[in-house]
């Protein structure tokens, strides 16, 4: 996401607009939701407003959020509705014996009692538990900071005297939070470096090998792709060959701003970068902290996607049928050109080729298997 004055913007208009949409227990008018949400009273213009307003319902309802349109039987649109009981998670409650032994610790008095309850036996939530405990003895500080999430929210709602999830002693030690950063925390830190413009030194675990390195880095932006946030910043080691790198939020373990010469920045972004469109032209294959490599990628078909697929990539001189792409992630590429059936097929480099050749393999074991 661009960084603009303000902040981050987009997230707080979001949340305006689902705080509107969810006050509200029947459809809300456009002309409703204009004047509620401040973001939209500042745009001077209707059909601005509206195109605002549209993008972000789109966006918002690619995110799984279902927001409705309700129209009259004509179809003409009434307005908008996001009912609470979809929206919502539902309450926890503990089984015991077939029967209830716990009840939601707050039912909140703003339409949350029609949400449905989700009921746990002791056993699931043993083994909820262990895998909790596994999770954290990976020694993957992301995942093990999801396992603790993930046990914090169940927690909210199992009562510490009655669920086995809290009040068992090894559980217990289990959820307790390690002295490291959150995300949100990173976040922080990152943005305060983009603002006064200093080199900061983060710990990032590199996806793949597991491995926890420090790296000096100066930002340049904070953007979100595919539910994740990213940096992107230009890696102190990576030279003039490939300075731009997208480093992933919740990789990063811990992070610190350069604190000699304050007020002075360390470090310029050059004018010919643009974040919106450096996080619009990212595929799948090209996020990541490594070092990219140039694949060269032959097609065979002339199917919808396929000519889709070829205009991703550059022309190589001599090959007409061939394309080349700057691929940071093997796996991911090699699974992408799979989804074509045969009408994309690795040229180089060797690594590339061997790792197609694998996932097409696996893919065909399991195949054989069913």
């Amino acid at each position: 996401m661009p960084r603009k004055p303000g902040g981050n913007a987009k997230i707080t208009r979001w949340i305006d607009l689902l705080a509107s949409l969810l006050d509200h227990h029947g459809a809300v008018s456009f002309e409703r939701l204009t004047a509620e949400v401040p973001a939209y009273q500042r745009v001077e213009k209707q059909d601005a407003r509206r195109r605002m307003f549209e993008r972000d319902k789109d966006e918002l309802r690619a995110y799984g959020i279902p927001i409705a349109t309700e129209q009259d039987p004509g179809g003409t649109v009434l307005g908008y509705r996001l009912r609470a009981d979809q929206f919502y998670m539902p309450y926890l409650t503990m089984l015991q014996g077939g029967k209830a032994d716990s009840k939601p610790r707050r039912v909140d008095r703003d339409g949350y009692r029609a949400l449905a309850q989700l009921s746990f036996e002791a056993d699931e939530l043993e083994a909820v538990r262990e895998a909790a405990i596994r999770v954290r003895r990976l020694g993957i500080p992301t995942l093990a900071e999801l396992a603790e999430s993930a046990m914090r929210k169940l927690a909210f709602d199992l009562p510490m005297d009655h669920s086995v999830v809290t009040d068992t002693p090894r559980l217990q030690a289990s959820m307790v939070v390690q002295a490291q950063p959150t995300v949100d925390d990173i976040f922080e830190t990152l943005d305060a470096a983009l603002s006064s413009r200093k080199r900061v030194t983060i710990v990032y675990t590199t996806m793949g090998t597991g491995r926890r390195t420090p790296r000096d880095v100066f930002p340049f932006g904070l953007f979100f792709l595919g539910h994740h946030w990213y940096l992107a910043a230009k890696d102190s080691e990576a030279g003039g060959a490939d300075p731009v790198k997208n480093f992933r939020l919740s990789r990063i373990s811990a992070a610190s701003v350069n604190a000699s010469r304050p007020g002075s920045p360390d470090y310029e972004i050059p004018a010919t970068f643009s974040l919106q469109q450096h996080a619009r032209s990212r595929e799948a294959w090209q996020l990541g902290d490594t070092a990219s490599i140039e694949a060269v990628v032959r097609f065979n078909g002339e199917s919808g996607p396929t000519i889709a697929a070829r205009r991703l990539g550059t022309p190589v001189p001599g090959d007409a049928a061939s394309r080349c792409f700057e691929v940071r992630r093997l796996d991911t590429f090699a699974r992408w050109m799979l989804s074509f059936a045969g009408e994309a097929e690795p040229v180089s480099p060797p690594e590339l080729v061997q790792e197609y050749e694998a996932v097409a393999g696996a893919t065909l074991a399991v195949y054989a298997e069913a």
